[in-house]
């Protein structure tokens, strides 16, 4: 079958990325079954063929109008997909979609009617505020990262950057790739609004925002990035808990140290 991605490197090359991103998630144990998400901005990656061609879905209401949006287009995991299927078959595990001029509808271009991920409202939402804010970041990654949820189980963690404090201090790697810290949303119902609207605000002053006993999302540069953030973070957890596994609690790195970091690397934190 011929797929929308065939003579177009620019396009291709962003949905292989994004496989392999999902290919990570699988085997971090970090997306069982269907669980987590990924969507993609790639609209700039769109020629005019690809936008000439016709839906293949009826319209499809967002459930929000974002006006930003208008004209945009998306590569989408599917609803009850499992990532270790997308990182084999990213088409007939995920698809394009092309918002609509009323900003609140979508129809599926390419190459199956795969319906996106359940949660894409709440994704789009985040995509309009970085559009609406100007910033470079195109894509959006949730997911469930065993040890940074296992961490969301203790209140005394869940203070405004008391985990991300504790995490830089792991290692200085952790600081210097993910200087923005880590945001905390307190346990809301899974696809929720509440959910969706605690995010937005968490990702105003972070890149990475854990939702408690739940798992992580994450925006990027692209899914790589989206990645690489979780992945430091979560090795910081790693750290941290075989540490306290040995029978000690870890010294971490001293404020002092840490300032050096950020004045050596010139980091915004």
């Amino acid at each position: 079958m011929k797929s929308i991605l065939d003579g177009r490197p620019p396009l291709q090359c962003e949905v292989e990325k994004t496989a392999e991103v999902a290919g990570y998630l699988w085997q971090n144990g970090w997306a069982e079954r269907n669980g987590g998400n990924i969507t993609v901005n790639v609209t700039d990656l769109v020629d005019e063929e690809v936008r000439r061609l016709p839906p293949i879905s009826d319209v499809k209401p967002i459930g929000i109008t974002l006006p930003s949006l208008r004209g945009c287009y998306f590569y989408c995991k599917g609803t009850g997909k499992r990532m270790r299927d997308l990182a084999r078959q990213p088409m007939q595990n995920g698809s394009i979609i092309r918002i609509l001029d009323d900003c609140a509808s979508y129809v599926i271009i390419a190459d199956q009617a795969v319906m996106p991920t359940s949660e894409l409202p709440s994704h789009l939402a985040v995509h309009a505020r970085l559009i609406e804010k100007g910033s470079p970041y195109k894509a959006t990654v949730h997911t469930h990262p065993i040890e940074l949820v296992a961490m969301s189980h203790n209140p005394s963690f869940l203070g405004k950057d008391v985990l991300t404090r504790l995490l830089w201090s792991m290692i200085p790697e952790t600081k210097a790739f993910c200087p923005l810290g880590l945001g905390i949303v307190r346990y809301a119902l899974p696809g929720s609004n509440g959910l969706a609207e605690a995010t937005l605000r968490e990702l105003e002053d972070y890149d990475v925002v854990m939702w408690e006993k739940h798992g992580v999302f994450a925006k990027g540069m692209d899914a790589m990035d989206a990645f690489d953030q979780i992945d430091v973070l979560s090795k910081s957890a790693k750290i941290y808990q075989s540490a306290k596994a040995m029978g000690f609690e870890p010294e971490g790195m001293s404020d002092a140290q840490m300032k050096e970091m950020s004045v050596a690397f010139n980091l915004p934190r």
